[in-house]
């Protein structure tokens, strides 16, 4: 009973409501109010308090909070090895454009061999999805970066991407071969938020040939940048596989920048104790093809 009560208290501080916390769980919102007030009752402390977002975590329930979560990923972990890893819930951290681009249809393929695995999709920021994969509220997260290295996570590289400029059909770049850092200055730029690894990378390569980067527009979803420069307001630069379809059809152009930039990978990450199912296996062998 106590892991029903934790999992509702993590559903709330999530989702911010007990409205919300009991649409998702398909519960009543009394009940979950009644479940939290009996964690409470458990912990002696209060777990949770109003503010002007809606519910957040007190100074105990943040303490409880990567409690709760490991607790439960471990009941989960437990279920699905007893049952050989064919049921159960598995949590994917993932970046926005690899949660677009990259994974639904190795999901599909995954949910044909394992129907009754649940996949749980958690879109983030590369240190988020880290976190996660630490604090074990995901089994695996998928990150874009350099090679990432740590005493505590597994990184299996899964394909490297090449980064490009991209810009529209008619711009003035869109015959060249390559673009360099210095012809970007001044050039109005369309980027991903300031979280975003590639990003850090553009920024830092134009910061390197003494140039500031203009950036006109921010978006932190991927079809907003891709409309932005196919209506020709600004450059973008943004990895293969988030523009595949649109340097097929040809509405996107993409160029490499000049010299010799850092490696980027697709990295799988998964914590280095976690014990694998035959689902889980599949599922990294999946995340390989």
């Amino acid at each position: 009973m106590e892991l029903t009560y934790l999992r509702t208290f993590c559903e709330v501080v999530s989702s911010g409501s007990y409205t919300r916390a009991a649409e998702k769980l398909g519960y009543a919102q009394s009940s979950v109010t009644a479940q939290v007030a009996k964690l409470e009752e458990m912990y002696g402390a209060i777990l949770l308090e109003r503010s002007g977002r809606g519910m957040i975590p007190t100074f105990a329930g943040n303490n409880l909070l990567p409690y709760a979560r490991q607790m439960l990923a471990l009941s989960e972990e437990a279920k699905g090895m007893i049952a050989g890893g064919d049921r159960g819930v598995l949590n994917i951290g993932a970046i926005e454009t690899l949660a677009a681009y990259y994974l639904p249809h190795r999901l599909h393929r995954y949910r044909l061999r394992y129907p009754e695995v649940q996949l749980r999709v958690q879109p983030g920021s590369e240190d988020g999805i880290i976190a996660a994969v630490k604090d074990k509220s995901a089994d695996f997260g998928l990150i874009f970066d350099v090679t990432y290295r740590s005493d505590e996570i597994i990184a299996l590289p899964l394909r490297q991407e090449p980064l490009y400029v991209v810009i529209h059909p008619e711009h003035r770049f869109a015959k060249e071969a390559e673009v360099a850092s210095n012809q970007l200055a001044n050039e109005p730029l369309v980027l991903t938020e300031d979280t975003c690894t590639y990003r850090r990378q553009l920024v830092h390569e134009l910061k390197a040939a003494g140039i500031t980067p203009r950036i006109d527009m921010e978006f932190g979803n991927l079809e907003g940048i891709k409309q932005a420069v196919r209506h020709q307001w600004g450059t973008a630069f943004l990895p293969r596989y988030a523009i595949e379809e649109e340097l097929s059809t040809g509405v996107l152009t993409g160029i490499p920048l000049t010299g010799k930039q850092e490696k980027f990978y697709i990295q799988l990450i998964y914590r280095k104790e976690r014990k694998l199912s035959p689902a889980f296996e599949h599922f990294i062998a999946e995340m390989q093809r």
